[in-house]
Parts: C-alpha cells; sequence; structure tokens
C-alpha cells in the first residue's frame, strides 16, 4: 500500500526534493504535556539566539523553498512557506503559542531545521497521497472554513486518489480535514527540504520527530522512510 508519493514530473523539475515521511498510528493528541512545553520554549530561545540578526531570507533552507514557490508561480513573499512562517512570527514576535501536543511536537522541529514539518489527520484521506502539480479541479477546504475552493492549475499539491488536497502550495498551509486534533489517532507526518544539505537535515529532523513522538506518545506505531525522486514513494504494509 502506497500512502505517499512524489509525482515524476514534480521530481523532474525540483531534482533536490529531499523528503522525510512518518506512518503514525495509536497517537494520543491533547494539550501539550509539560515537559513538551518546556522543551518547545527552550528550542524557541535558542532558535532566537541562532538567528540573531540574520534575514530569514538568508537562511538557506528557507531561500530554497522561496526559489520553488516562485518556480511554480507564487509569491514567496505573499505566501510563504510552512517553515518561514514560524520563523516569522518567533523572530517578530519572540514566541509561538502552544496549540495542542502534535502540533507543538512538530513545529519544535520546524523551527530547529528551518524546514517545514506537516502532520496529517488520516481519517478522510484515500488511498495514496501524492505530491504534484494541480490541474485546478481539485477540492481544498481551508482551516476553519466550510467553503471549497480549487487550487490554481500549476501549483504544487498534496492531493489523494478522491482529489482531496491535503495542502496547497507545497507546504503553505493544510486543509481542515487533515488538521490534527484531539480525535487524532493515525496520522502522515512530512519534512521536507530542498537545499544543498537537505538530504543531511531531513534524516536529522526525522529522528528527532520520531524520537519526540515515541517520549510524548506511549504505545505509538512508527514507519518512516526518506524519499527522493529516486525513491519517490513510502509504501508500508496494509
Amino acid at each position: 500500500m502506497i500512502l505517499f508519493r512524489y509525482d515524476s514530473d514534480l521530481a523532474e523539475k525540483y531534482p533536490a526534493i529531499c523528503g522525510g515521511v512518518i506512518w503514525a498510528r495509536g497517537l494520543q493528541n491533547g494539550p501539550t504535556p509539560p515537559a513538551l512545553v518546556e522543551a518547545y520554549r527552550a528550542e524557541q530561545c535558542a532558535v532566537i539566539e541562532k538567528i540573531g540578526s540574520t534575514p530569514l531570507s538568508a537562511i538557506q533552507s528557507l531561500e530554497a523553498w522561496r526559489r520553488a514557490f516562485s518556480a511554480f508561480g507564487v509569491k514567496p513573499t505573499q505566501y510563504r512557506s510552512a517553515a518561514e512562517a514560524l520563523l516569522r512570527r518567533l523572530t517578530k514576535k519572540g514566541d509561538i503559542p502552544n496549540l495542542n501536543l502534535l502540533v507543538d511536537l512538530g513545529n519544535l522541529v520546524s523551527i530547529r531545521y528551518g524546514l517545514p514539518v506537516a502532520i496529517f489527520d488520516r481519517r478522510e484521506t484515500q488511498g495514496t497521497v501524492t505530491v504534484k502539480f494541480a490541474a485546478g479541479h481539485e477540492r481544498f477546504t481551508d482551516l476553519g472554513a466550510d467553503e471549497v475552493s480549487c487550487p490554481e492549475p500549476g501549483e504544487v499539491i498534496f492531493v489523494d486518489e478522491a482529489d482531496l488536497v491535503s495542502a496547497r502550495r507545497w507546504c503553505w498551509r493544510q486543509s481542515d480535514q487533515s488538521a490534527s486534533r484531539a480525535e487524532t489517532t493515525e496520522a502522515l507526518i512530512t519534512v521536507e527540504g530542498l537545499h544543498d544539505s537537505a538530504e543531511e537535515d531531513v534524516r536529522a529532523a526525522l529522528a528527532d520527530l520520531e524520537a519526540l513522538l515515541r517520549e510524548h506518545v506511549p504505545g505509538v506505531e512508527l514507519v518512516s522512510a526518506l524519499l527522493t525522486p529516486e525513491n519517490p514513494a513510502f509504501a508500508v504494509e496494509a
């Protein structure tokens, strides 16, 4: 059973893409436990100190996403990658609010490496999720919204076999259906990079995600893989 894959046309245009993927079952979401809150706050302080006065546009991992967004016709200063949006909030406001265990866990790793981390609830997903260029007819519901919209043709989306979009503009925003909530027990977790050291950073981020999940979600079941254009699909036993 293939859970996640990169479309061949996308992999051809973005040959530097490296994606870490985790299939997590037996999740228990809810308020962020005190130990994780403390770790998250410490990470935020460390990242603020590390960045200092460096412009976010000069951070290699973020700059690579800006180039990728521009390549499929999106203004990267209007629609920022999820990692840049988090770091922008952190450097301007001084902190990122706690939301829930899974979101905070993912955000902690995202700001640590400057990579977009997404946690997709799989309850409404049908079949394989593919990262591909949108045709324009696919269905997307924004977070907290009821209205269904369609992506722009040519933008990069995460989409299942029923044309339900779980993320628009690659790593800009998730759908309402895919957001992790208190009821989330099964999720697909992704961390991606396009910069020169993406493979090294994605491997490290993937390991951190797995370690944090095992520490804070007792009994969780995890299967993971590293994907590249040469190995573009994540398959598991049903």
